[in-house]
This record gives C-alpha cells, sequence and structure tokens, in this order.
C-alpha cells in the first residue's frame, strides 16, 4: 500500500475514533448514534471495519443546536429515570417496557446479575406528551394489559432484537452480510436445520455478527445475555426462519459459497513386477549304456 493510498482514503474519510473526536462526543454515544442511523458510516475498502465519511461530520457540525441536540438525541435513562421523565412510578414504567410501549435501546447485565434496560429519554418524552397515552399513565391499566402482564408477558427483550436486526440490517453491503445478520439473532440448532451444507453454513457463520459483549465467553452474565440476543419467541422464530430462507436464496444466487477444489482420486499405483526365477539348468546328458561285447565284459566284471 503506498503512502498516497492512505493520504486520500484518511482525506475522505475518518476512524471512528477520529469521527467521535471530531462530533464531541464518548466512544458509547458515537457508537449509539451509528447503531440508531444518526452517523452515516461506509465499508473500510481496506477490510477495517467501518469509517465515517468527513462530509457526514460536516453535515452534523453545521446542523442547528450543534453539538447540544446531538446528545440530547443520544441521551439514555434506566427505569427509575424514565419513570421520573414520565411522571410515574418505576413499577408503572416496568409494565408499560414489558407491554412493548417503550422500546429498550440498550441492556447490560449488572454485577448481581440482573439485566439493566436502558431506552432513548427523547422516546420516553415523546411517549409521555402524547395525549393518547395519557390513560396509561394515570389510574388502572386496561383489563386486558393487565391480563397479558399476568402471564409473565415481557417484550422488553424481543423488542430490544428487533431493534437490533434493524441496524445490523442497514450495514449489510451484500446478501450474505443480511442473512448473516438475521442468522445472528437465531441459535447454532434452529441454523443447522436450514442450512445442512457444512460449506454453506460455515460461510454464512463467516458474515454472522458476534453479540454485544457482555462479560466472559461462558459466564454466567455472558449466558443471560445469550438468552436475550436469542429469539425464544415461536412467531419471532419462525418469521426469522422465513426471511433467513429468502436471504439465503439470494445469498447463493449473488455468490455460492465456496467450497473446497475437486480432486480427482489417484491412480492406483500399477502392482510392482514379480520377481523373475532363474531358469533352472538343463539336466546333463545321460551316459549311454555301452552296447554288445564291451557290454556284456563290463557287466561281468561288475
Amino acid at each position: 500500500m503506498s503512502a498516497d493510498t492512505i493520504t486520500a482514503r484518511d482525506r475522505l474519510t475518518w476512524a471512528p475514533s477520529r469521527a467521535a473526536r471530531e462530533l464531541g462526543l464518548k466512544r458509547s454515544e458515537f457508537d449509539l448514534a451509528v447503531h440508531l442511523g444518526h452517523v452515516r458510516t461506509v465499508p473500510d475498502d481496506e477490510g477495517g471495519g467501518r469509517r465515517v465519511p468527513r462530509d457526514e461530520v460536516d453535515r452534523l457540525r453545521a446542523a442547528e443546536g450543534f453539538p447540544e441536540a446531538l446528545r440530547d438525541r443520544l441521551r439514555t435513562v434506566g427505569t427509575r429515570e424514565a419513570a421520573a421523565v414520565m411522571g410515574v412510578t418505576p413499577a408503572r414504567f416496568t409494565r408499560l417496557a414489558r407491554l412493548g410501549l417503550v422500546v429498550p435501546v440498550r441492556f447490560w447485565v449488572n454485577r448481581y446479575r440482573a439485566v439493566v434496560w436502558l431506552y432513548l429519554a427523547d422516546e420516553v418524552r415523546q411517549f409521555a406528551t402524547d395525549e393518547k397515552n395519557a390513560t396509561l399513565l394515570t389510574g388502572r391499566a386496561p383489563e386486558v394489559l393487565r391480563g397479558q402482564l399476568a402471564t409473565g408477558l415481557d417484550l422488553r427483550p424481543r423488542n430490544w432484537r428487533s431493534r437490533h436486526l434493524g441496524f445490523l440490517l442497514r450495514h449489510a453491503a451484500d446478501p450474505w452480510e443480511k442473512a448473516g445478520a438475521l442468522a445472528a439473532l437465531l441459535d447454532p440448532v434452529r441454523i443447522a436445520e436450514l442450512v445442512d451444507d457444512p460449506y454453506e453454513r460455515a460461510h454464512l457463520n463467516r458474515f454472522r455478527p458476534d453479540p454485544p459483549g457482555q462479560g466472559a465467553p461462558g459466564s454466567p452474565a455472558a449466558q443471560l445475555a445469550e438468552r436475550i440476543t436469542t429469539a425464544d419467541d415461536p412467531d419471532e422464530i419462525g418469521r426469522l426462519r422465513a426471511d433467513l430462507t429468502r436471504a439465503l436464496e439470494e445469498a447463493r444466487a449473488h455468490r455460492p459459497a465456496p467450497r473446497p477444489a475437486h480432486r480427482p482420486a489417484p491412480r492406483p499405483a500399477p502392482p510392482a513386477p514379480r520377481p523373475r526365477r532363474p531358469a533352472a539348468e538343463p539336466p546333463g546328458p545321460v551316459p549311454e549304456k555301452p552296447r554288445g561285447l564291451l557290454g556284456r565284459l563290463r557287466r561281468r566284471s561288475s
């Protein structure tokens, strides 16, 4: 790679860390901005992840109210703070979130192995100021909603997965990456049921994004996070399977999965020649018995 190539790339795009500094954001805020689609990124031609066009940074910096307006759109709140924004108790807010009326944007597992859900403060405010939701913020919840809660309904994990899938699909550059994004929410057993070809399955897994990191692999926190990031609702699983099946058809048509080159079976070596036995020497001539008088004389003398 020449120095001119590096200079040209850096002149047109920035690495995420540099873009975050230019926008006055913490790296976690920048990652969330990308996740929500507030910051446009492009693939790195050199395979180094994604980069931010410099004109995208210029666009954001020129926006009205920058940087406070951008930071306000990225502000997240937990249950207690969200309840305070709505003017309700944390218990009521939790019920609203379990019913799927407020969608979490992030989660993490604390040291007590409890899931902490985070919500966009801007979305919480919008929900609270919408007149259609006034009856949900005060008084007794409708009976149908109370019945759903009584069955243990909790749509927070599923809603988070739906939001996360949208982020993954926005960054899918080709059909195989789209298929990998859908496969990211299914467990390996269900993927094996759909893709029985081991070479194709291995190729699909190359494009299957890793779930958000939550603790060391195999730890209780990681296992809990894996349950959240893996579809478990029958309707959700059915929809993902159907979408993945269609995505795989498009991916196969776009570029079949690579497989080892076929090598013809080696031809068996010809059998080694059998050693030839040396020819037996022909027997010597048998002495001829004397005949006549001489023969009779010899027989007598013997």
